[in-house]
């Protein structure tokens, strides 16, 4: 009978801590939900910003494009019908045409392919030709778009883009995307020869993606600057270049370049917790151990709160370390709310005495209920 009485006591003081609990984690989880800024947010501000752009300027930097390998290109010639044709330039950069034979396009623009064909005929076949150029399929103007965007790949651009367009055109963000957007640059010196369509400069695709990759795997973007230069390497903050009215944190994107956003953080909560699991840090926000608690609804009832502990895994060296963490000091505001980093897990072991005074209560609870429906 004393045992009975001592488990309904415990059973009943248990049930009153448990809302209370609840009611503190879910209020200092709200504060941080709050001050958190959705990827859903920000595609929304990159849809406006796109929508605001002068579709002007798209259509003159269109004139702009210049042709290059792979291009297919349809020629017509108004006074000779005959002559039409569609070719596609060679990885040479030449196209063959009837009675003209090879031509080099490549490094051209369609205004001077238009007037280098013109001439080449007028000198040899025609007194006053017309030639009409028209870029049917582009295919030497790639963009790379990847990491955290809703549809990663190769995009065809016409002229010179911004980076909030490529990112339209990757249909925005991932829900998981960080803050930043790296952008590598094809070359230094923008202007191809018009002779080949060449640049000295450039990298190839596979070197351009292995520099890349090797800047971010160094820590770059851990610093929140707007916008920085880094061997080619641009860091642009995604949060100034949405909320800034300066048109510099736009950057331009011409062919070759790549676009990459890097992934959030995450932290895991697992253990004695109601809902287990990896949480992502939107747009890298900071998360404390109580909003990470909140996001996984608390501690349950057979938890040693006072035994919990932060693993945290040194990203240099990949050496782990347990941080001793009493989540009932923090609670009570007796030891301060730690911040937690990008792959911190937050374990929150099994109480046995907790256990063992459960499912005592829970056997006491059931043998009255069948006493009464006995005597019932």
């Amino acid at each position: 009978m004393l045992l009975t009485s001592c488990a309904s006591v415990g059973m009943g003081l248990l049930v009153a801590a448990v809302p209370a609990l609840g009611q503190t984690l879910s209020r200092r989880g709200n504060t941080s939900v709050s001050q958190t800024r959705s990827a859903t947010e920000i595609n929304e501000s990159l849809q406006r910003v796109r929508e605001n752009l002068n579709e002007q300027t798209s259509a003159s930097q269109a004139g702009d494009s210049r042709i290059g390998p792979n291009d297919l290109l349809n020629i017509t010639v108004f006074e000779a019908p005959e002559m039409n044709s569609t070719v596609r330039v060679s990885v040479a950069g030449q196209i063959s045409l009837p009675l003209l034979g090879a031509i080099h396009a490549s490094g051209l623009t369609i205004g001077e392919l238009e007037s280098m064909l013109q001439a080449t005929l007028r000198q040899k076949y025609m007194k006053d030709p017309h030639v009409g150029v028209f870029l049917q399929e582009l295919q030497s103007h790639p963009v790379s778009v990847v990491g955290a965007v809703k549809m990663p790949g190769v995009y065809q651009i016409r002229g010179t883009k911004t980076v909030i367009e490529v990112l339209s055109m990757a249909q925005g963000l991932a829900d998981d995307a960080g803050d930043a957007v790296f952008v590598m640059h094809a070359s230094a010196s923008p202007s191809p020869n018009l002779a080949t369509g060449s640049n000295p400069g450039a990298l190839t695709g596979n070197a351009l993606s292995a520099s890349l990759s090797d800047m971010l795997a160094n820590g770059a973007g851990s610093q929140p600057a707007q916008q920085e230069s880094m061997d080619g390497v641009e860091e642009i903050n995604l949060k100034r270049l949405l909320e800034s009215t300066d048109s510099a944190l736009n950057v331009a994107i011409r062919p070759g370049d790549i676009v990459k956003v890097p992934r959030a953080g995450i932290v895991y909560v697992v253990g004695e917790v109601n809902k287990p699991g990896g949480f992502v840090l939107q747009n890298n926000e900071s998360i404390s151990v109580l909003q990470a608690l909140a996001l996984a609804q608390g501690t349950t009832h057979t938890s040693a709160i006072s035994q919990a502990r932060i693993i945290r895994t040194d990203p240099a060296t990949g050496t782990r370390t347990e941080i001793p963490m009493n989540l009932g000091k923090i609670f009570s505001g007796k030891k301060p709310d730690a911040l937690l980093q990008p792959k911190d897990i937050v374990f929150v072991p099994n109480s046995a005495t907790k256990s063992v005074l459960f499912r005592s209560s829970e056997a006491a609870l059931q043998t009255a209920a069948g006493v009464a429906i006995y005597k019932w």
